[in-house]
């Protein structure tokens, strides 16, 4: 008992130390990158502001968001905590200015976030077909992956191109090069990532895992997460010479040998350093390798750094 307590005591004064390292970092480093200043007049549209003939699908720093249908999962004040990571819609996150999403299935084709589940992916498909219906120039990275300790849905590969076919942009490496202009009216890149079933073959109308990747480190220390950010950015090319999206998660998670094991405390504790994260990025002379940058209960401020980095390099100031 007096061990566990011991350890107990040592996570915590980590924990606390680990945030002053990232408060005492903002307090002497800034915040400030080129974009910063940048606010979207229109979060719903703010591609669309910079100009779709102006940004090319590598310039972009895609504001996503993790684990991004887990508004309703599991039950409210009891399991919901544990495991909701965002509290909007699927829609109210694209409306808000998300341009990734991580979309986790099961075999019935529900959402799931480990065992707990909540509503059909059906839901996700309306929620952004809505989106696009509404606007003209946004495009977005839909990521769906089977859940861990799951199987695969039968034929879903099927599934997604009945249902998103006119929106599709096809496997293509040349994609990256283009301007956002340049690929419409399809609006929709969608990465399917199977456990066990067949891959999307080349060329085809779906994206298979390797184009898009992530280095995810499961950690409830801010500053280890956001240190070891930066490490597996750093081993990255450039964006604009890779072929393959590269996702940051800007997000801590729960462990389960500590007692706060609800999601929003935890992950408050890096939330509100992705402006450091970029400062630090362009900093450390990294800036152009930054991609895709994640984070949990999205909010305007995130979106706008990410929509401001863009704009800078869109206009060659960054």
């Amino acid at each position: 008992m007096g061990a566990q307590a011991s350890k107990q005591i040592a996570r915590r004064k980590a924990i606390s130390t680990e945030k002053q390292t990232l408060c005492d970092l903002k307090g002497s480093c800034g915040t400030d990158f080129p974009g910063s200043d940048y606010r979207p007049a229109d979060r719903q549209n703010w591609m669309s502001g910079i100009g779709p003939d102006k940004i090319r699908i590598n310039q972009i720093v895609w504001p996503g968001t993790h684990d991004s249908a887990t508004n309703k999962i599991g039950i409210p004040f009891v399991t919901r905590p544990f495991a909701q990571c965002q509290s909007l819609s699927i829609y109210r996150q694209l409306c808000r200015g998300a341009r990734v999403l991580d979309i986790r299935v099961n075999q019935d084709r529900l959402i799931c976030h480990g065992i707990l589940k909540t509503y059909s992916v059906d839901v996700v498909i309306a929620d952004v077909k809505k989106f696009l219906s509404e606007t003209q120039s946004e495009v977005i990275l839909l990521e769906v992956r089977t859940e861990f300790g799951h199987d695969d849905p039968p034929e879903f590969d099927r599934y997604l191109e009945e249902q998103l076919g006119e929106h599709l942009i096809h496997q293509d490496d040349a994609v990256f090069g283009k301007t956002v202009a340049e690929l419409l009216p399809r609006r929709v890149i969608c990465v399917w990532k199977p456990r066990k079933s067949e891959a999307p073959k080349p060329g085809g109308a779906l994206w298979g895992a390797g184009y898009l990747k992530d280095n995810w480190i499961d950690t409830d220390l801010p500053s280890t997460k956001f240190e070891s950010n930066l490490k597996f950015l750093s081993q990255q090319g450039a964006a604009a010479g890779r072929r393959f999206f590269y996702r940051v998660e800007n997000t801590v998670t729960p462990q389960p040998d500590n007692p706060i094991v609800c999601v929003k405390p935890v992950t408050s504790r890096i939330h509100s350093y992705a402006r450091l994260f970029i400062n630090q990025a362009v900093a450390k002379g990294w800036g152009d390798r930054l991609q895709i940058l994640s984070t949990d209960f999205i909010d305007e401020d995130f979106v706008d750094a990410c929509a401001g980095f863009t704009y800078a390099r869109a206009e060659g100031k960054a």
